[in-house]
């Protein structure tokens, strides 16, 4: 089972969690596609309006199965080897839920100021389609 994480490929935040999240899964679970990519998000029906309401995690053999935000992240926590032990502790604890949702808001809302904007859109090794952008490359 595959899963398409779209990310916002100018912010430094999000491209170095792509990268480590790139760095445990090698291309296995996971592909990627910035939200910069605005053609190729049509694919998947995603517009730039979507796009500001955080990271989308689509599930790639059932495209309706969508998560964005903080469930984005929650789930790719899921889906991680030994994640969802994480995941089911945070989500057991009182309020915990609300907070990180309120936590994910800020920092999407804030990325840029907190965290800085890169100079140059992050393509990622392991693109949409491909095993790793080496595949991919004409």
């Amino acid at each position: 089972m595959r899963y398409h994480v779209i990310y916002d490929g100018n912010c430094n935040l999000c491209v170095t969690l792509v990268q480590v999240l790139e760095n445990l899964d090698k291309g296995q679970l996971f592909d990627y596609i910035s939200m910069q990519e605005e053609q190729a998000l049509k694919n998947f029906g995603v517009t730039p309006q979507d796009c500001e309401m955080g990271m989308i995690l689509i599930d790639a053999a059932s495209p309706e199965r969508r998560w964005q935000g903080s469930d984005a992240a929650e789930e790719i926590g899921n889906l991680l080897p030994a994640g969802n032990v994480f995941v089911s502790a945070y989500r057991a604890l009182p309020g915990m839920k609300w907070m990180g949702d309120r936590v994910y808001e800020q920092v999407r809302d804030n990325r840029y100021s907190w965290f800085g904007k890169r100079s140059s859109t992050y393509k990622s090794a392991y693109p949409v389609g491909c095993n790793a952008a080496s595949d991919c490359q004409s």
